[in-house]
């Protein structure tokens, strides 16, 4: 029952939050100085720390040696110079097109400096070159990047063009040079073009041209090719080997000498256009921000108040890590012409589609719309929506064909603007085509799938990808039910309790019964798989049998079920979490903390969700649990301080515990989302909540319709310290409910 008094309250919090949101533009919240782009950096995060833009194809930072192969920023390390490709949260890709300012003799191939004087903000990067006594800055658009050389003393300096410094990679992962052209146009100016093959997602063949441009004219100019240095104006490298450019000053102590460097992977036109309509004049602290500006907007989607300095830096810096990947690539797709939007670096899908994609829907509706766009556009001319694509090439597929899922998601929240009936071909396709290359895209193992309902072994990762097979299939049945297919809808959805085909019920571990297991072509049972974390030959991908026998977000009140009802299911999630068989470091598990909302347990929600954004996440440099996979986990982090989480896929949000007393999300067109929480304590004492209204009205229940709060709204949670009968009555939705509403039929 509420008090006069809440009510009142309420009201006028209400109130106040309206005004903050509509208030002018030029009185929000500087959120850049919120986020710390180190965050991440080091342990396994592999993050980006350069500068770049939202979702900018040009991520101009230090390229590091003396650390980890996977290549990312690391807090050790000499910098070897400053390339303008890089992915954020997953190396073995890119690092190319490189450039650097040094001092005294010229050594090409022996560029190397240790670093001092470190900062970095969204949208800029600054680092000192100890042995070169150079201050270099950096500042981007959305495909040119800009230097800043400051050089301390008197001497000779150069301004240096690397076209075959990359990302090597090992093994099958290899990423090679294949040759390329440079050209010093003039004093002020190198063209030149790079080749390049391979790399995480084994790709094809991908060019990148380049334009530099500086300010200042050189007193003269020079090239190389392996290991010869001379005057020649140009150079060409037939195949893997040292080439480069570079502009040669005398300079003055202070002097300072700037660059703008345009890419692009269609033409040397367009890199040359890139940088001279990209940045039209030399005002580096122009260029700076206005990428400020353009970080500021997307941040101050939402606004989150109540804790402490440390948690608020942690929270936009996952925030700002969500919006570095994919890259928006539209004008530079060199494989097909087209008037759709151009999204790459998914790296990958299969890591950003539980929480990544639903949080661009809420904060970046336009961007989602053109991502999905772009995915089908990648179906029309290249055969397959792309679980991963990197540097212009699909690849790879680690388990199912989550561009569905993404797709379902767009069309349950109501995203226009999206040729739903292409959508449902391609998602189609890749449930009854096998590829020819399963690892490159499509679904794998299909021909046991589509005969028996689970993969058979010996098919590489045939546990993880049956039950993702049939989540993706659910989706492919919400989106046939709502474009009034039928007879489709019936059969995905019958699809989509395929991932029961493997489970074995009188399989026990540690005290629980049920599980996940390999079974042969005959329908015979095979060893039951018990490696911790798998890779791509192994059952399951990236986790084990305790983890994919939690995975059925369509249906979890029929895994309950299986697991032998709500206690027992209560019994088998505290086990996983108890004997550390939960995995925070990876994706596959994500939505396991609230399970528990099915078996009427929101308190062991709230409790599982604390522990993990305290012990798991932090404000130093080893901040994340694992890579942040194209920001995955940041981006679950974000949902989790605001108290929400979404079932990807399903227009269902479930209710945790928030982080912040309150949250503010910007839907746009003047509509607003907020999460209040009545009672909120920093120190987490007051965790649990004990009553609940939605816009105003009673919720009973601890989860939400996007619906509910598309049109704006607000959640107030009334918090306490002990658990209560809130939310244990009416479990969020399941296929296997009766009356279950698979679709509702949209205008899109």
């Amino acid at each position: 029952m509420r008090t006069p008094g809440f009510i009142v309250r309420r009201v006028l919090a209400t109130a106040i939050a309206s005004l903050v949101l509509a208030a002018p533009a030029a009185m929000a919240a500087d959120h850049v100085g919120d986020v710390d782009p180190f965050i991440g950096t080091d342990w396994f995060g592999d993050i980006f720390a350069g500068a770049t833009v939202p979702f900018g194809m040009v991520k101009l930072g230090p390229d590091l040696h003396g650390y980890g192969q996977r290549k990312g920023f690391q807090s050790v390390g000499e910098i070897r110079g400053f390339s303008h490709l890089h992915l954020s949260g997953g190396g073995g890709k890119y690092d190319n097109i490189r450039v650097a300012a040094s001092t005294g003799p010229l050594e090409p191939t022996d560029f190397h400096s240790p670093r001092a004087g470190e900062t970095a903000s969204p949208g800029y990067y600054a680092v000192e070159l100890r042995r070169y006594g150079v201050k270099t800055e950096l500042t981007a658009t959305r495909r040119t990047g800009m230097h800043r050389y400051t050089f301390a003393r008197d001497g000779e300096a150069h301004v240096t063009l690397d076209l075959d410094l990359l990302f090597k990679g090992k093994g099958e992962e290899t990423q090679q040079f294949l040759g390329g052209d440079v050209r010093v146009v003039s004093p002020t100016e190198i063209a030149g073009m790079g080749r390049y093959i391979g790399g995480w997602n084994e790709g094809g063949e991908y060019d990148v041209y380049v334009d530099l441009i500086v300010d200042t004219p050189s007193s003269g100019a020079r090239t190389w090719l392996g290991k010869e240095l001379g005057a020649a104006p140009s150079a060409h490298a037939p195949d893997d080997m040292p080439i480069g450019a570079a502009l040669d000053y005398q300079v003055k102590a202070g002097q300072v000498v700037q660059a703008k460097v345009g890419i692009s992977f269609v033409s040397q036109a367009q890199a040359h256009a890139n940088a001279v309509n990209e940045i039209k004049d030399w005002d580096f602290d122009g260029v700076h921000q206005a990428a400020v500006a353009e970080w500021n907007k997307a941040l101050g989607r939402i606004e989150v108040s109540g804790a402490d300095a440390e948690r608020r830096r942690i929270f936009y810096t996952a925030l700002y890590h969500t919006m570095m990947m994919p890259s928006n690539h539209t004008g530079e797709n060199p494989k097909w012409k087209s008037t759709e939007p151009y999204y790459d670096d998914f790296q990958a899908i299969w890591d950003t589609f539980r929480s990544q994609g639903p949080l661009l829907t809420l904060i970046a509706p336009d961007v989602q719309r053109d991502i999905v766009r772009s995915l089908i556009d990648t179906f029309r001319h290249a055969g397959y929506m792309p679980d991963a694509r990197v540097g212009n090439d699909n690849g790879r597929t680690q388990g199912g064909s989550n561009a569905n899922v993404l797709v379902a998601d767009a069309y349950v929240k109501g995203l226009t603007g999206i040729d739903y009936a292409t959508a449902f071909k391609a998602m189609q396709k890749d449930a009854n085509v096998a590829p020819e290359n399963p690892r490159k895209e499509g679904r794998g193992g299909l021909d046991t799938y589509n005969r028996l309902g689970y993969i058979a072994q010996p098919t590489e990762r045939a546990g993880s990808r049956t039950v993702e097979y049939a989540y993706d299939d659910f989706a492919i049945a919400e989106v046939a039910c709502g474009l009034g297919h039928a007879d489709e809808a019936r059969r995905y959805t019958k699809q989509a309790g395929n991932w029961a085909n493997l489970w074995d019920a009188t399989d026990t571990h540690e005290g629980v019964t049920g599980f996940l297991r390999p079974r042969n072509a005959d329908g015979s049972w095979a060893p039951q798989y018990l490696v911790r974390r798998g890779t791509w030959p192994d059952f399951y991908y990236e986790a084990d049998l305790w983890t994919y026998s939690l995975y059925a977000p369509q249906d979890v009140r029929q895994l309950i079920a299986k697991s032998g009802g709500n206690e027992a299911f209560v019994k088998r999630l505290d086990t996983t979490f108890d004997s550390l068989h939960f995995d925070i470091s990876n994706e596959p598990g994500f939505l396991i903390p609230d399970l528990y909302l099915w078996a009427g347990r929101p308190d062991r929600t709230a409790d599982r969700v604390i522990t993990f954004l305290r012990r798991a996440f932090g404000s130093d440099r080893g901040g994340i649990p694992g890579n942040d996979d194209s920001g995955a986990m940041s981006s679950w982090y974000a949902f989790q301080s605001m108290g929400f989480y979404p079932n990807a896929g399903q227009d269902v949000y479930l209710i945790g515990t928030p982080s912040f007393g309150d949250s503010t999300i910007d839907l746009g067109g003047g509509k607003a989302f907020r999460i209040h929480a009545e009672n909120f304590t920093a120190d987490d004492t007051n965790r649990y909540v004990q009553s609940a209204t939605l816009n105003g009205k009673p919720l009973d229940r601890a989860w939400f319709r996007h619906g509910d709060i598309a049109h704006g709204g607000t959640l107030d949670l009334v918090m306490g310290p002990k658990p209560s009968n809130w939310g244990t009555a009416t479990p969020p939705p399941s296929l296997s409910d009766e009356g279950f509403v698979l679709c509702k039929r949209q205008s899109h």
